[in-house]
């Protein structure tokens, strides 16, 4: 079996009302699988990524695409922050804003 490697972090800043939500993410695993639409929230007790979800019909949001265990959840948190953290102190030049209604 093949390592899991992150290839790829693509993060977008996003602007609204919501102070919480400081950006998107997408990442990319052994260059040839994408996990799109992670969040990087601003929690009570530090920055955070939130895995993408949906709402069900019951109106709960469940995750659509998780981690299975703690060593892969603290690998994609800590590169996805790095990430974020990279782009803002470079002011997120280049980045198009997730509030600007494009995807990747």
């Amino acid at each position: 079996m093949s390592q899991l490697e992150i290839t790829s972090v693509n993060v977008r800043p996003y602007e609204s009302d919501d102070e919480k939500l400081k950006a998107f993410a997408s990442i990319v695993f052994n260059n040839c699988f994408i996990v799109k639409d992670l969040k990087v929230i601003e929690g009570n007790n530090g920055r955070f990524v939130a895995m993408p979800s949906r709402r069900g019909k019951d109106g709960v949001f469940r995750d659509i695409a998780h981690p299975l265990n703690q060593e892969t959840r603290d690998l994609i948190e800590r590169t996805v922050l790095e990430a974020y953290e990279k782009e803002a102190s470079r002011g997120f030049q280049g980045s198009r804003r997730a509030s600007d209604g494009l995807d990747d």
